[in-house]
């Protein structure tokens, strides 16, 4: 499989230095005893670095201090070069796409590059009732929304509602105990490069895929709190809406390094 594995760079440019730890010789004994400066944050770790300060002490984006829309807007906000997130980008065409690793978030969130291989999809999933913020960093995706089990195309349910509850759905939780039936599309988006979409399970759930049958895409996703790596979330079987749980605990690469 080597030959199927390579990183995002090689995709996008043979040319990009990407070597960001080159140290500069002091200009005095002054700055020798100091110690050279700490190099200046990029315009993606300066992102980085702004949706941890936007997450700040609290527990995740459920907390009252968190504003979605602001961490959309510092998503929008980014500008800098694909040469700045490509060491994070990692493609393997033999999967339909890579989850990877770039920032833990002090344990309140996971922020992630996926790099989707042409014309590949990801399963229908729920979210583990976290949230999900997503910018396009290269290529276009498309998403499509997708009723919970007990709702149907005429936006009525065939359970109670629940104000409470994570998903508005009292049954949801339990859709095994539903008579089997097809997901209802809610609604089916395009984005763009540089476009920033929001996803929650009280949205419904979802299913990203690349509809480029040569070009590769590239993704940054915020999850808060980081619930499905920790105790994974559920894919849906669109016919018949039966739900399986699966673990998301692995990563294919960690930190710009890759673990498999």
């Amino acid at each position: 499989m080597a030959a199927k594995e390579t990183t995002i760079n090689t995709l996008l440019s043979s040319n990009t230095n990407n070597d960001t730890t080159a140290h500069h010789s002091p200009t005095s004994l002054h700055d020798s005893a100091r110690g050279s400066p700490e190099p200046p944050l990029d315009s993606f770790h300066t992102l980085v670095r702004s949706i941890n300060e936007i997450l700040g002490p609290c527990n995740g984006i459920d907390s009252a201090g968190v504003d979605v829309e602001e961490l959309k807007s510092a998503m929008r906000a980014f500008d800098g070069p694909d040469e700045e997130w490509q060491k994070y980008a990692f493609q393997d065409y033999s999967r339909p796409y890579t989850r990877n690793l770039v920032d833990r978030g002090n344990g309140k969130s996971n922020l992630l590059i996926l790099v989707w291989t042409p014309g590949k999809a990801s399963p229908i999933h729920d979210h583990a009732n976290a949230h999900c913020v997503m910018r396009i960093l290269k290529g276009s995706l498309t998403e499509t929304i997708y009723g919970w089990p007990c709702e149907r195309a005429d936006g009525l349910t065939d359970c109670a509602t629940s104000p409470t509850h994570p998903t508005g759905h009292t049954c949801s939780a339990e859709p095994e105990q539903l008579e089997p039936h097809a997901l209802c599309v809610k609604r089916s988006i395009r984005y763009e490069r540089g476009q920033v979409t929001y996803m929650s399970d009280r949205l419904g759930l979802h299913r990203i895929q690349n509809a480029s049958t040569e070009e590769v895409a590239v993704s940054l996703h915020l999850y808060t709190p980081p619930n499905a790596a920790k105790h994974g979330c559920h894919i849906f079987d669109q016919k018949t809406g039966k739900k399986s749980k699966v673990q998301q605990c692995h990563f294919y690469s960690e930190l710009g390094v890759k673990t498999e």
